[in-house]
């Protein structure tokens, strides 16, 4: 097991790299950054809130995602697919595990940079009022996680999409459900039982703990469960195509 990180990271820069010259990276940056941004001090109207609170800040970012991550996971498999260079690197002494970790580590740290890119707004308002710090980093640790799970989910689509058109549509579309999932159930009167099973599929019911700044253990293992899961089903489908 000591190789895999080795080989998964050594795969994952080979992946930042057209990252770094792709257009798409650098037009998805700017609209999250927008987006969350307007979003913030335009449609919540921060200033008169009177209260120095990030939790409508942090609440974009659920939906941005929607649209930035199949962006940044729609090329992982489905592009390698239409090109026919899957087959080459099942081929390569990599394990199913070496090329998911790499594709994963790629994709998870194009999105962390792009998060990361937003603290600027934070800081900027702190002169403002007094911010809990422990709040803010909560409210950052469960972005990343959200961002996780999710880039988890893209890159498995993506692997069972045929070109990026399908991967973007199908990751959105899938997205959208299980982040506004939670949204279903409060707008409609729903039994019990049926509005928690719909909330606990809802990626952003399990973010509300973070946005709070509170660290919820069980939201916390929801977040890791899935994001292992949906890799595990990104190894199946390649370990599927490598026999068949």
């Amino acid at each position: 097991m000591k190789y895999l990180p080795r080989k998964a990271l050594a795969l994952a820069r080979k992946e930042l790299y057209s990252y770094s010259i792709s257009p798409a990276f650098y037009g998805v940056g700017v609209f999250f950054l927008l987006f969350t941004t307007l979003w913030f001090f335009y449609f919540q109207r921060f200033f008169s809130l009177n209260t120095a609170t990030l939790r409508p800040f942090f609440s974009a970012f659920p939906l941005a995602f929607i649209m930035v991550i199949p962006v940044i996971t729609m090329k992982s498999w489905a592009e390698e697919r239409k090109l026919g260079s899957v087959e080459i690197l099942l081929t390569m002494p990599f394990s199913e595990w070496d090329l998911v970790l790499g594709k994963f580590f790629s994709s998870f740290a194009v999105l962390t940079v792009i998060i990361v890119l937003t603290i600027p707004v934070p800081v900027s308002l702190l002169p403002l009022g007094f911010f809990d710090a422990g709040v803010i980093l909560g409210e950052y640790a469960g972005a990343l996680l959200l961002g996780s799970s999710a880039t988890a989910l893209g890159l498995f689509l993506s692997c069972l999409s045929k070109n990026q058109a399908g991967a973007f549509l199908g990751s959105a579309v899938v997205l959208l459900l299980v982040m506004l999932a939670s949204q279903f159930t409060m707008t409609f009167n729903l039994p019990l039982w049926l509005s928690e099973g719909i909330n606990f599929i809802s990626l952003s019911f399990h973010f509300e703990s973070f946005s709070k700044g509170l660290i919820d253990t069980r939201d916390l293992a929801f977040f890791i469960i899935t994001t292992v899961l949906f890799l595990f089903f990104n190894t199946r489908v390649l370990l599927f195509r490598k026999w068949r």
